[in-house]
């Protein structure tokens, strides 16, 4: 906590030396303005095109949160991102790797390496893998969500959609803030940034993040805790204009995360062959409606984590003629992580990993050219190029599981080691043309070539009894005597079933995304637009203990095409805004963590393509400001999803036709409303204010055909509180309250609470081979923020 308070205090000393005044953090310099008279609303510009539009011109379905709705909704984790956003679904995983989908699309995969479907930008600077995107809500304008494929302009890994971090630029007059929050658990939450000019020419800004808190967690077998969040992050931008018509830009960004990965429910036993584990069966399950509840193992494999993240980003726009500009955008990123987790949600091992180790690094490049959409005839042209690598070390232990038998010499542990490289080259252009002042025409087209290289090596974790057992396999199975495996040897049997040496492949795809559609203007006030558009998210390999080579084949790339049409309405003198959009999506090889099973091992991963399926919704969005006090926002989001190709091993360890079954992480219903009333003129000297916001979903698959898979067959399966579905997550609903007072003095005090009713509710459920968790959402929390600005 030292560290975190010694990076801001040195970020407040820059500040006291240039200025005698510090401002307001968390308030961006284009902070949504209330309308002086009347009720209307001010427009908010996006840059869902690369370029910035008012938001409705945009004819694409886009959810805008602007910095106000950010700070005051507290949103500074992947997960209050989503709750913020109808449709979108965020899912922890025992890698402690986040799992986004958005209307459907995702994929159920928390290795490192693995690209995700709904990709991740700050101010467009891509960031490739989803661990990566853990600590960027911070000082920003705005956070856009453009749902549907995004191949054409944001590249394939954006089937689902993309969600771009719009940051906080230099201001070209002196602001500087401080903010600091105390909450529940002993949270302490401090931000600062300190903005203005260097020269005429140069701006910068400095911004830094910190917080700390207490274990929010406790064990309902033993007194221990965990929980512990301790992270810092901040960023650096510069700004220069250079020569007329040329701005440079620098950003320079990281974060230290040190946080406890979360701790997971033990909730379901399901016994496997060859052995039932008597130990796990009198193990007591951690009881339904508390979420600080939880177990996990101790010593050497409690769970940590020890995360660092790296990113230098320029970008270059030069104006090469009238109203045409060339951009260039250049990125580098390091990610390295040396964390244990644990699997199970028990203090005994049935599968925790120690070490869970990873690196990345990333650069990417794009360069384009293009107007500013000031014409008729709007256009850009493009190039991307992206190399990047990934590796992962993790150390599997399961003395517990339910391979072994107590008193027989068996398997406690097994290692596996990844490396995939990966290189992706583009090109893209987008055209629109007005053929009228109404009506306007859209087409834009990608084309990608990657590559992705893999080195997969299951390996003795140092107690010789993988290289033993694999020794024989490969003697009984090949018919051929072969030489002992000895450490740096790889266990996994190769087509021949020959062990020794690691699985390596090359996986070589291409594809071309395309967007066509068309936007009509009723009016000034009302806008209707369709699209059909086509995306892909490029292949993967898994990391998982594999007995053969067969099991780790990767999934080949999915095929997405959507269909959507929608309207967005300026209704009542700007005093309403609602937005609608209906939709239709064909999906193909959707990419999916699967199981097998193995005759040596029962119940193991695998990546699998599901050849078909669908989904199908809509959605609405309205706010609604009938005077300068009252402001209403609403949203709700519709599924039904379904698989309509694939049989394959569900969860149990039984084939199943997986026709006609949800899925994972699709509720059919998301929905959101807030509002908030300021007491104007109330207070002499500033404005009070009250708000309350309600998010919530209807029930979900935490995997294939989760509503209907019971355990009630089997008199020696256990399972929490006795649900018969207990890979289905059930629906909930949180409230949160605020209320706060904005000084004209630049003072600022707010106090919140978020799910004020300590709701108990699961994010999702990690089927294991006899044993399976839940993660619970966070409980009640609340806390007050003081602020200052000029």
């Amino acid at each position: 906590m030292k560290k975190h308070f010694i990076l801001l205090a040195g970020v407040a000393q820059i500040a006291a030396l240039q200025y005698p005044q510090i401002a307001f953090a968390q308030t961006a310099p284009d902070e949504e303005a209330q309308s002086s008279s009347g009720g209307g609303f001010d427009e908010i510009v996006v840059t869902a095109n690369k370029r910035e539009e008012n938001l409705n011109d945009v004819g694409l379905t886009i959810t805008a949160i602007g910095a106000d709705e950010i700070a005051k909704s507290r949103i500074t984790s992947l997960e209050d991102v989503a709750a913020a956003v109808p449709g979108l679904v965020y899912s922890p995983s025992t890698a402690n790797t986040p799992i986004f989908t958005l209307r459907g699309i995702g994929f159920n995969e928390a290795a490192l390496a693995v690209y995700p479907a709904v990709s991740v930008y700050a101010d467009q600077v891509p960031l490739p893998f989803p661990v990566l995107a853990t600590h960027a809500a911070y000082d920003l304008e705005r956070i856009e969500v453009l749902k549907g494929p995004q191949g054409t302009l944001f590249g394939q890994n954006s089937t689902g959609g993309a969600v771009n971090y719009v940051v906080a630029k230099p201001t070209r007059q002196f602001s500087a803030g401080v903010d600091l929050t105390y909450g529940r658990f002993n949270m302490v939450e401090a931000n600062a940034f300190v903005s203005g000019p260097l020269t005429d020419t140069l701006r910068a800004r400095v911004a830094v993040t910190n917080l700390y808190a207490d274990d929010w967690q406790k064990s309902h077998v033993r007194d221990d805790t965990i929980g512990e969040q301790k992270y810092s992050a901040g960023r650096l931008l510069l700004d220069w204009d250079a020569a007329p018509g040329i701005t440079l830009s620098l950003n320079v960004n990281g974060w230290i995360d040190r946080s406890d990965p979360q701790a997971q429910q033990y909730a379901i036993f399901q016994p496997q062959p060859p052995a039932t584990q008597q130990i796990l069966i009198d193990y007591p399950f951690v009881p339904t409606g508390d979420a600080r509840l939880a177990d996990w193992s101790t010593g050497k494999y409690r769970p940590r984590s020890n995360r660092d993240f790296w990113q230098t980003a320029f970008r270059a726009d030069i104006e090469v003629a009238q109203d045409i500009t060339i951009t260039s955008l250049s990125s580098y990123t390091e990610f390295n992580q040396k964390q244990v987790t644990d699997g199970d949600g028990l203090e005994l091992s049935s599968y925790d990993l120690s070490p869970n180790d990873g690196d990345i690094w990333a650069f990417n490049q794009e360069l384009r050219i293009g107007n500013s959409g000031n014409s008729r005839f709007t256009w850009v042209l493009g190039g991307n190029y992206g190399k990047s690598s990934v590796s992962e070390n993790q150390v599997l232990f399961y003395p517990v599981s339910a391979v072994n038998s107590p008193g027989n010499n068996n398997i406690f542990q097994s290692g596996i080691y990844t490396k995939q490289d990966m290189r992706d080259v583009a090109a893209f252009g987008n055209i629109e043309f007005a053929l009228s002042d109404a009506l306007t025409l859209k087409a834009g087209v990608r084309y990608t070539d990657s590559r992705r290289d893999a080195e997969i090596c299951g390996y003795d974790a140092g107690d010789g009894r993988i290289n033993e057992l694999f020794t024989l396999l490969g003697n009984l199975l090949s018919g051929q005597t072969l030489a002992p495996l000895v450490d740096g040897d790889c266990y996994s049997l190769d087509p021949a079933f020959i062990p020794g040496a690691p699985f390596i492949d090359t996986l070589k795809e291409n594809n071309v995304s395309w967007r066509v559609g068309a936007d009509y203007k009723i009016s000034d006030d009302v806008l209707l637009y369709a699209n059909v558009s086509r995306g892909y998210k490029g292949g993967s390999y898994p990391t998982v203990a594999a007995a053969t080579f067969g099991q780790l084949a990767p999934a080949v790339q999915e095929k997405l095409t959507a269909y959507e049409a929608g309207f967005k309405a300026t209704l009542a003198d700007r005093a309403i805004q609602l937005n609608g959009a209906a939709f239709y999506y064909d999906y193909r090889d959707k990419q999916v963590r699967g199981k097998l099973l193995d005759p040596i091992f029962n119940l193991l991963d695998v990546l699998v393509n599901v050849p078909e399926s669908t989904v199908k919704g809509a959605e609405m969005e309205l706010t609604l400001r009938p005077s300068s006090n009252l402001t209403f926002n609403g949203a709700v989001t519709y599924l039904d999803s379904q698989v309509d190709t694939y049989t394959g091993y569900n969860v149990l360890g039984q084939i199943q036709n997986f026709q006609g079954t949800v899925l994972p992480f699709t509720p059919k219903w998301t929905y959101s409303a807030s509002v908030e009333y300021r007491f104007a003129d109330a207070v002499s000297g500033g404005t009070p204010y009250i708000g309350a916001t309600v998010s919530g979903r209807s029930g979900q698959s935490a995997v294939f055909d989760g509503g209907n898979i019971t355990l009630s067959g089997d008199p020696a399966n256990r399972v929490v509180d006795n649900i018969q579905n207990p890979f289905y997550v059930p629906g909930y609903a949180t409230v949160d309250f605020r209320a706060g007072f904005d000084a004209d003095n630049g003072f600022r005090i707010m106090g919140f609470v978020k799910n004020a009713f300590d709701k108990y509710y699961v994010t999702t459920v990690i089927p294991g081979s006899n044993t399976s968790s839940r993660y619970a959402g966070r409980p009640l929390t609340w806390g007050i923020t003081v602020g200052y600005k000029m």
